[in-house]
C-alpha cells in the first residue's frame, strides 16, 4: 500500500507521539503547566514581551501544518512588534510558541503531561479538563497559540531581545518530526 507524502508524514507523527507517550507516561509529577514562558501575559522575559496592536509594524501569517510550519522561518527586526495571524491548517492540534531552544525543551514534558492527564488528545483539546488556577493545567501564554484543526489565533509580540529564538510546536513528538524554525533577528 503506497502513502501520499502527507500521509506517511500524519503515520509518523501519530506513532511517535505514541511512542513518545507511552515509554513517559510515568516520568512527569503533577502540577502547572507554566511552558518555561512566565504566565503572566504582561511579562517582559528574555524572548521579549506581548507586545500592543497599536505598535506593530507588519502581520506575518502562520500556518501549521502536521509536520512543518509556513513560513519555514521567520526574520524579525530587533525590537519589531509584530502581529502573527497563526492557523492550524493541519489535521492534529498544534502549537505556535516563540521561545528559545531552551525554554522548547523545559516545555515539552509539560505538554507531554497534558498529554497523559487527556487535556490534549491528537486531534482535540479538552478544555473540559483544564484546571485554571494555581496548580493547574491550563495553556494561556503571551507568546503561544494551541490550536485544534480549523482553528486560528493572533499573538502581538515585540522582540525586545538578542536571545536565539526560534519557533516550535511542543506537542509531544510534533517538534522532533520538524515542527521548529529559526526566528533571525537583524539588528
Amino acid at each position: 500500500m503506497k502513502f501520499s507524502r502527507k500521509r506517511r508524514g500524519l503515520v509518523a507523527l501519530a506513532l511517535s507521539t505514541m511512542l513518545v507517550s507511552g515509554m513517559t507516561q510515568t516520568t512527569f509529577a503533577a502540577g502547572s503547566h507554566d511552558g518555561g514562558h512566565g504566565d503572566k501575559k504582561s511579562e517582559k522575559s528574555e524572548i521579549g514581551y506581548p507586545g500592543k496592536a497599536s505598535a506593530t509594524t507588519r502581520s506575518i501569517t502562520v500556518e501549521m501544518y502536521d509536520t512543518y510550519y509556513k513560513p519555514e522561518k521567520l526574520e524579525i527586526k530587533e525590537g519589531e512588534t509584530v502581529r502573527f495571524v497563526v492557523v492550524n491548517k493541519g489535521e492534529l492540534v498544534h502549537e505556535f510558541n516563540i521561545g528559545t531552544p531552551k525554554s522548547h525543551a523545559e516545555h515539552q514534558p509539560q505538554m507531554m503531561e497534558m498529554m497523559e492527564k487527556g487535556v490534549l488528545e491528537i486531534d482535540r483539546i479538552r478544555h473540559d479538563k483544564m484546571q485554571h488556577g494555581e496548580g493547574g493545567m491550563s495553556h494561556d501564554h503571551a507568546n503561544s497559540a494551541l490550536l485544534e484543526p480549523g482553528q486560528s489565533a493572533e499573538i502581538v509580540w515585540t522582540f525586545d531581545t538578542e536571545a536565539k529564538l526560534e519557533f516550535a510546536c511542543n506537542v509531544p513528538g510534533h517538534y522532533q518530526s520538524g515542527m521548529v524554525g529559526p526566528i533571525k533577528l537583524n539588528h
